[in-house]
């Protein structure tokens, strides 16, 4: 599948566009004109304007202004967030606008930076729009409506989004936005020295690992540290968070290793990376916000002897791919990777056999639980053999999990 789509969209659903300057509305109008026959698009030229605009009716997605006069696009979206929360909020700035970053990063879902690429805009408006969508599922939508608001984008990570979408944006400057955060640079750099990464050199800066790892796998791990470290958790005696992280940075590495032996592109390397440490944070959303319940899951797996993710649809009705790709879709992230998070536990509805994050991450989760010594959440996940079979994968199973042996001894004997 080249992009994520959740399912036809056949509700009409309405973007509102918030900037003081008529030319500016003038412009995404005529940008837009291509998708008004499938969408509501709304315009306003002041953050009240705006607000009124929301009273009278449903809107599905606020795309506001940062700088306006009177209330400010950081005001504005606040105010959303409090009387709209089904709404999802996008926050246009200047390049590396870190002040509108430090404001809004516990109440916009993603940042875009000005002068916006039509394409890129349009991307993001049916990305949006399509998770929307998704949640005309009615026992998501019951799901997400219990949780009292859905976290947004780590601080760090934010900014790193914003730096990168300027084509001046340097792994010096990278660096230096991790490094102002001590515990996030001091994890990133832990990580980075585990025998995982096999660079057979200490890492002493995050500028250097950057430079050595790459953007996108940087951005993965300060994406996890971040969502790890910032949803408040309880201490519970069935599940650990602890383990949670260990498995999900033992999968991210596997399906890394996975997608180097069959493929020689590296956006698809990366992909399988972070669907990798992605594909559980719906476990994790769920624990954070709903304990009792994911903790009555939890303990359903164990006593019945089933999959957690079955556990999770008989008291939730969702399980946890479908959660953890409803947040990363809000997020921005690219599609691939949420398709990874989404179908990693159901492969066989994975509508094209063909190598991608879902099948990485399905095999890299399945070699985990073999090769971990910890007490499983129920039952382990079994291999879909008819699919990797129809995609050509059929006897690469052992071969993967020979491979992935071999990286785990290494990280054991160098630790």
């Amino acid at each position: 599948m080249a992009d994520f789509d959740l399912m036809e969209g056949k509700i009409t659903r309405t973007v509102l566009f918030v900037d003081d300057e008529p030319n500016i509305l003038a412009g995404l109008r005529r940008m837009l004109r291509s998708m008004r026959r499938r969408r509501n698009f709304l315009f306003a030229g002041s953050g009240r304007e705006a607000l009124d605009l929301l009273a009278t009716g449903s809107v599905d997605v606020v795309v506001s202004d940062m700088r306006m006069p009177g209330m400010d696009g950081a005001e504005l979206l606040t105010a959303v967030k409090k009387r709209h929360p089904g709404c999802i909020r996008v926050m246009l700035t200047g390049h590396a606008d870190n002040e509108a970053i430090l404001r809004t990063v516990g109440v916009v879902h993603q940042f875009l930076s000005k002068p916006i690429d039509p394409d890129l805009l349009r991307q993001v408006l049916e990305r949006a729009l399509a998770l929307q969508d998704h949640m005309e599922n009615e026992r998501l939508r019951a799901l997400i409506s219990g949780i009292d608001s859905l976290p947004c984008l780590p601080q760090t990570f934010a900014r790193l989004q914003t730096l990168l979408q300027s084509p001046d944006c340097s792994m010096a400057e990278v660096g230096r936005v991790i490094e102002s955060d001590l515990a996030m640079s001091a994890k990133i750099l832990q990580l980075v020295n585990s025998a995982f990464f096999g660079l057979f050199r200490h890492v002493e800066s995050p500028a250097r690992a950057v430079n050595l790892l790459g953007l996108d796998t940087i951005k993965a791990l300060v994406l996890a540290v971040g969502v790890f470290s910032e949803l408040q958790t309880t201490r519970s005696a069935v599940f650990s968070v602890a383990d949670l992280w260990s498995h999900s940075f033992g999968c991210a590495m596997f399906s890394r290793e996975i997608a180097r032996l069959e493929e020689q592109n590296k956006e698809m390397v990366d992909n399988c990376f972070i669907a990798g440490l992605m594909h559980d944070v719906g476990k994790l959303l769920l624990f954070s916000c709903l304990p009792a319940e994911f903790e009555q899951a939890v303990t359903l797996a164990r006593e019945n002897g089933m999959l957690l993710a079955r556990a999770e649809r008989a008291v939730f009705g969702a399980d946890h791919g479908a959660v953890g790709g409803y947040l990363l879709g809000l997020w921005g992230l690219p599609g691939p990777v949420v398709e990874g998070v989404v179908f990693h536990q159901r492969l066989e509805t994975y509508p094209e056999p063909s190598f991608s994050p879902a099948l990485a991450v399905h095999a890299a989760d399945i070699i985990c639980h073999r090769l971990d010594q910890k007490p499983l959440v129920g039952i382990a996940p079994q291999a879909a053999s008819e699919h990797l079979a129809e995609a050509g994968y059929g006897d690469r199973l052992e071969i993967w999990e020979s491979h992935c042996v071999a990286l785990a001894n290494q990280r054991e004997k160098d630790d």
